[in-house]
């Protein structure tokens, strides 16, 4: 696995001071032009490496039990939660249903 890559970027300097000689920055246009040249020649070097990322995000994470029982509990709170409310509220078949009291 190689070291961690630093991308080099021209930029323009501009200083925030001005000199004795008046300003040292280019008109607009130059700026401009400068700025189109350097977007127009750009290429990508190459794809994100999918197996380096993947092992990366493997080895950085919490291990697959701990993400299981976590999501297990939360469905069992979401469960009870549903359950209850639903129980509470009267809603659908956790109602009470009403009995048939025609008994001759």
């Amino acid at each position: 696995m190689s070291g961690p890559r630093v991308r080099v970027v021209k930029v323009l300097y501009v200083e925030d001071k001005s000199t004795q000689g008046g300003s040292n920055t280019p008109p607009d246009a130059d700026v401009s032009r400068m700025i189109r040249a350097e977007v127009d020649t750009w290429v990508p070097r190459r794809g994100p490496n999918w197996s380096d990322i993947l092992i990366r995000m493997a080895g950085a994470g919490p291990s697959p039990w701990v993400i299981y029982t976590a999501a297990s509990a939360a469905l069992v709170v979401i469960l009870i939660t549903a359950f209850v409310v639903g129980s509470a509220l009267q809603l659908g078949a956790l109602a009470p249903q009403p009995v048939p009291t025609h008994l001759h």
